[in-house]
């Protein structure tokens, strides 16, 4: 627990010097051992968090040249959620990638006629939201949720409502960020979502579960510029 701590506050430190210091998509980041020896950590430990900022798709690896900047961070992320928050946040999706791929593909095998007529509802109402100014996080989350509630199975929904206070936060952050955007990256969003609900619709389990997969891949890279 206390090394994951600290990876968080090294995976928030490497940021804060993406920020703070400008650099650009391409720009190579100081080494494991430079970043242990600024942070006061071990490099173990700075390199569990440039693992997880790889995932996150904020830097890469290159084989023997060492880190690169992949994409910042939007500066309007920070409306929304402190960076000391940043990764705790964004890790959610790999939980997420897991949960909501599997219940959509669950919901699409499973899901009642009564299940599937309020997923339709939720969708209708996210793209009212979407299409106007209106904050649209709350139907957002209540459409994945309608999702999660179609597999049948309670454990889903528990651990989904868990998560709720972080996804929120990335659901408001995704829907500023898009709508500061030119209007495709909003029709994009509503797309994703669409697909989503046409394979449950259809009953196609595994074009569910990509739909889910891709659709949260590309909330994630809306995160960033």
């Amino acid at each position: 627990m206390i090394e994951g701590r600290l990876a968080d506050r090294a995976y928030t430190g490497i940021v804060q010097i993406i920020n703070d210091e400008q650099l650009a998509t391409g720009d190579r980041l100081p080494s494991e051992a430079r970043l242990a020896e600024m942070f006061g950590m071990s490099r173990t430990i700075v390199r569990e968090a440039l693992v997880r900022l790889a995932s996150d798709g904020i830097t890469e690896a290159r084989r023997g040249a060492g880190s690169y900047v992949k994409r910042r961070p939007s500066e309007r992320l920070g409306a929304h959620m402190a960076m000391a928050d940043l990764a705790a946040t964004l890790g959610t999706y790999e939980v997420r990638f897991v949960l909501e791929a599997e219940s959509a593909r669950l919901a699409a095998q499973r899901r009642s006629p009564e299940a599937l007529q309020a997923i339709e509802e939720r969708l209708a109402a996210l793209r009212t939201a979407l299409l106007s100014s209106a904050p649209a996080h709350d139907e957002d989350w209540f459409l994945h949720r309608a999702i999660a509630e179609a597999t049948a199975n309670t454990a889903f929904l528990s651990i989904f409502d868990h998560l709720r206070e972080d996804v929120e936060r990335i659901l408001k952050a995704g829907v500023d960020i898009s709508r500061s955007r030119p209007p495709e990256v909003i029709a994009a969003m509503m797309g994703e979502h669409d697909a989503i609900v046409e394979a449950i619709r259809t009953q196609d389990a595994d074009g569910a579960a990509l739909a889910m997969r891709w659709h949260l891949s590309q909330g994630r890279k809306r995160l960033m510029p």
